[in-house]
């Protein structure tokens, strides 16, 4: 997977490609018969977790792609606080996936090919 950079350092809409990386998750969770959903989550100009949505596959109601790559960028990174990072997903997150990426410290959110800005995460 490429590891495309924010052209602006963050200040404005990611880079289209960080969009172009969920969509491929969201193709890979159709291949296995989940939802159609996709999401990573970037640091530092980076992707740093991925998710495709694994509710099917996983039998896990919570396994939301968005949910999905919060875990696994706290896995990669060694750390639960995702304090800045940024959450790129194929479309709206949910509430619960929202209030995850807030409790994670995730600083904003874009979703769909358009890279809606959805602000920033708030616990509802």
């Amino acid at each position: 997977m490429p590891t495309p950079t924010f052209a602006d350092a963050g200040l404005g809409a990611p880079d289209p490609r960080f969009h172009a990386a969920a969509a491929a998750l969201e193709h890979l969770a159709r291949s296995w018969g989940d939802q159609s959903y996709g999401a990573v989550l970037v640091a530092g100009g980076v992707i740093v977790g991925v998710g495709p949505s694994r509710v099917v596959v996983d039998q896990d109601a919570s396994a939301h792609a968005e949910r999905v790559a919060l875990r696994d960028a706290q896995r990669r990174l060694g750390q639960p606080s995702l304090a800045g990072a940024v959450l790129v997903s194929t479309s709206r997150p949910c509430a619960a996936c929202e209030a995850a990426a807030a409790a994670a410290g995730v600083g904003r959110m874009y979703h769909g090919a358009a890279l809606t800005d959805a602000g920033s995460p708030r616990s509802r």
